[in-house]
C-alpha cells in the first residue's frame, strides 16, 4: 500500500483505491478476476473491504504491478503458493518498513 489506512473494521472502494493509489474501476475488476476478493455489500451496493481483503489486494498488487505478474500468473501464483507467498509477502514488507526507518534514522543523524 502506498498510503496508510486506519486500523477499521471495513473500508470503503475510494479509501481502498486511494491507499493503493488506483481507480475505483482495477479494484472492481481484481474483484471479478479474483475469487480471493470477498468485499461484503450493503443494501445499496456499496463493497465494503476487510482487513483480509486489503491484503489480499496487496499482495495482488505486488505480484501484478510490482512483479510484472500476469493475471493469469497471478492467479496460478496465489493458487499454488498461496501460504508461502503470503509469507514470503508479508516478510519483504516487513524488511521495507525497518529500511524506510533506518532511512529516517540516518537522516535525522
Amino acid at each position: 500500500m502506498k498510503h496508510k489506512l486506519g486500523d477499521k473494521l471495513y473500508y470503503s472502494m475510494g479509501e481502498v483505491a486511494k491507499a493503493f493509489d488506483v481507480n475505483p474501476s482495477l479494484i472492481r475488476f481484481w474483484e471479478k478476476e479474483f475469487e480471493e476478493i470477498q468485499p461484503k455489500k450493503n443494501a445499496k451496493g456499496n463493497r465494503k473491504f476487510s482487513q483480509q481483503d486489503l491484503k489480499t489486494i496487496d499482495l495482488i498488487y505486488h505480484l501484478v504491478k510490482e512483479r510484472g505478474f500476469t493475471l493469469e500468473g497471478a492467479k496460478i501464483h496465489l493458487r499454488e503458493d498461496k501460504t508461502e507467498t503470503l509469507s514470503k509477502f508479508e516478510l519483504i514488507r516487513k524488511l521495507k518498513a525497518i529500511k524506510s526507518e533506518l532511512i529516517s534514522i540516518k537522516n535525522k543523524l
